[in-house]
């Protein structure tokens, strides 16, 4: 067992401790917001899925609200946020922002021609624009889903997903985050396909960032790695710095 899996182990073996720590967490931050509840945005992968679980063990399935939000999403996704719903019992609803994305679109393409990130972007944004909607009328508070992964190389979007009232998982990495989505009975395809926004067809995180979950859990736990691979996440960590820090002013 090399360090990169000694430290999952460990994780593992005291993953009781850490769902009562961040269930704690969850409770204490709604009550001191003198909050009624948590809205969270269910993409059907796992971060959205382990932050619902432990939203509803911290709040009640009566004071949770899972939104799914599809614009032209791959089918998948839908049946897993579905199976999702019923493996923890989650009261989902669904606002599909397809009409919507598209007219917003068209209005800017008078201006600027969009392309497949612009797009995806403005799509995680209009989701979180839902969320903190339905949040304002029930006196919730939005729960964000990134991972520390992800948070890390910046893989979330400003304004989008990565914008929230608080996070319960933000300290644990995709590889931890599948260890805690096994624990909390997240169901078994949920865990196993491959990671993604969600943001344009085919579009998977891997892809994207240019490294596995693996490259980048294993250095962020352990510093060890492959010297080009390093060197990319450090890269992705610099430039997206100005995600991870509040505005700049004078």
């Amino acid at each position: 067992m090399d360090k990169f899996e000694e430290i999952l182990h460990s994780y593992q073996e005291n993953i009781e401790e850490d769902v009562k720590k961040r269930v704690e967490f969850i409770r204490n931050y709604v009550k001191d917001a003198n909050a009624k509840g948590v809205v969270v945005g269910i993409s059907g992968g796992i971060d959205s899925a382990v932050t619902a679980a432990l939203a509803i063990i911290a709040m009640g399935k009566e004071n949770v609200i899972g939104v799914w939000m599809p614009a032209y999403s791959d089918p998948i996704h839908e049946r897993d946020a579905k199976a999702l719903a019923s493996a923890i019992d989650l009261n989902l609803v669904t606002v599909d922002l397809g009409s919507t994305f598209n007219n917003l679109a068209k209005e800017i393409e008078e201006i600027v021609s969009l392309n497949d990130l612009a797009k995806g972007n403005t799509k995680a944004r209009l989701r979180m624009t839902t969320l903190y909607a339905i949040a304002s009328v029930k006196g919730y508070l939005v729960s964000d889903t990134c991972n520390y992964s992800e948070i890390y190389v910046g893989y979330m979007t400003k304004g989008g997903d990565g914008l929230a009232d608080f996070n319960p998982v933000g300290s644990l990495t995709k590889h931890q985050i599948r260890l805690l989505a096994k624990h909390l009975n997240i169901p078994k395809e949920i865990i196993e396909k491959a990671p993604s926004a969600d943001l344009w067809a085919g579009q998977t995180d891997e892809q994207e960032m240019g490294f596995t979950y693996e490259d980048l859990d294993r250095y962020l736990l352990t510093g060890e790695g492959n010297k080009e691979v390093i060197e990319k996440i450090e890269r992705l960590h610099r430039i997206s710095e100005h995600k991870r820090v509040l505005m700049p002013t004078i």
